[in-house]
């Protein structure tokens, strides 16, 4: 029997909460869907038998992404869309080609979040019929009808030994390239076509004074308990790891959504995250540490002339203001975030998705323009990196044969998955446990504060 929706995801605390949420709806409305993790090993019953009638794609930007995307999960299929997670760009990023989804990529359905970003896309070629805005589906967890969804601050305190008495400073890290070796950067470079060279190294010196300036915090302010949010690349980081072993109160935590933890935590921070959207809409008070000036190069837009705190003596009086006004230009964060108050995104992005399979395509990605190709390395070695993370297999037992730098790439790669991949069963626990508050139809008030 076909399936309805396969929904393809990337990073589990961006991605995961949320789309199960488009599956609980979706089958509220009597359609089938699944969740499909992009490093697991191709499936043939996507193929054949359980086709998808729509495949819905974390990012979409040229003809090898729609090859790698599509092509390489489910074969030829027109009706794409692309939920578009990485939308909030600095300058240099909206001004290149790989961002400003190119070539047959652009005959997809885009989900935009604004506006702002509707605009862009359409004044770079994607057609106007194919940029739908939706709002954002990660701000309809502020909404009122999930306040019982979320863990109470209690209760983190107790899973994660925090003290629940102490002032809770949440900061949101986007060090993605901080951590990274030359070759990934060079590897991130030559797909996006962009040099990340220079993002990395601000990135690396803005993340050692952070750093340095949460090491004084701590042994000035007993009364601080920190909770560090890691990009989802900061998996293997030692600056972390010993921070954490110096200070007790220093606290890395990869699990729950960013949501989850403003919504408990006193205070955020962040340096460069779009989650701020969050804390805004939430009516949450936070503020921008930077140790250093971003260039408008990497800065995402609408941090644009943000008032940042810029040194450890503005951090630590900000942690005693009794308000802080919010860092980012208001008018400007509003056009990158279109908000229907009574009807929620995962309504308005399901609305699409149910339109989208009901209807012929409103465009035809696997048409002229680009030739269809299938990757069978790719294929093979994500099998083996399944079989190799399922038997607990260390790469480095085999580097006498494939090298210590392959077996060390293998790790990575093996690492990246482990950390990504949601066994079926959690998936239907989230599922269900989202089920709960979307029973009703959306009601008048439900709305982001």
């Amino acid at each position: 029997m076909a399936l309805d929706f396969l929904i393809l995801y990337e990073h589990i605390v961006r991605e995961f909460d949320n789309d199960c949420l488009l599956i609980a709806e979706l089958e509220r409305r009597g359609y089938t869907a699944e969740l499909f993790q992009l490093m697991d090993r191709k499936k043939l019953k996507y193929f054949t038998w359980k086709k998808p009638k729509v495949i819905v794609t974390s990012a979409m930007y040229d003809n090898e992404t729609l090859n790698s995307f599509v092509y390489n999960n489910v074969g030829r299929l027109n009706k794409v869309v692309n939920l578009h997670w990485e939308e909030m760009l600095s300058r240099e990023q909206e001004e290149s080609r790989f961002f400003s989804l190119t070539e047959n990529a652009a005959k997809c359905t885009h989900i935009c979040w604004g506006r702002a970003a509707r605009e862009r896309i359409v004044e770079k070629g994607v057609p106007a019929d194919n940029a739908v805005i939706t709002g954002a589906i990660q701000l309809d967890f502020l909404r009122e009808r999930f306040d019982g969804y979320y863990k109470s601050r209690g209760e983190l305190a107790r899973e994660f030994e925090l003290d629940e008495n102490k002032r809770w400073l949440l900061y949101v890290s986007s060090f993605s390239c901080a951590s990274m070796d030359d070759k990934e950067v060079e590897e991130l470079g030559e797909m996006t076509d962009l040099d990340f060279t220079g993002f990395k190294a601000v990135g690396a010196r803005s993340m050692k004074t952070t750093l340095e300036w949460f090491d004084r915090l701590l042994s000035e302010r007993p009364d601080i308990e920190l909770i560090y949010r890691p990009h989802p690349t900061e998996w293997q980081s030692a600056p972390l790891n010993e921070m954490g072993a110096k200070h007790e109160r220093f606290h890395v935590i990869r699990d729950y959504a960013v949501s989850q933890w403003l919504r408990v935590s006193d205070i955020s921070a962040f340096w460069m995250s779009t989650s701020i959207a969050e804390a805004y809409y939430g009516g949450k008070p936070c503020m921008v540490l930077r140790p250093e000036p971003l260039h408008s190069d990497y800065d995402p837009v609408i941090y644009e002339n943000c008032a940042a705190k810029t040194s450890y003596e503005e951090l630590a009086a900000a942690l005693d203001e009794k308000e802080l006004p919010f860092p980012i230009d208001e008018e400007r964060m509003k056009s990158y975030f279109d908000i229907e108050p009574d009807y929620p995104s995962y309504m308005r992005i399901c609305d699409l998705l149910e339109q989208t399979i009901m209807n012929p395509p409103r465009d035809l990605p696997f048409s002229e323009g680009y030739t269809p190709r299938f990757n069978a390395l790719k294929f093979a070695v994500l099998f083996c990196l399944r079989i190799m993370n399922a038997l607990h297999i260390n790469p480095h037992w085999f580097s006498f044969i494939i090298g210590e730098k392959a077996a060390a790439m293998t790790e990575r790669l093996m690492g990246y998955f482990a950390k990504a991949y949601v066994p079926k069963r959690k998936i239907r626990e989230k599922v269900a446990e989202l089920s709960k508050y979307i029973e009703d139809p959306p009601q008048s008030g439900d709305c982001v504060s």
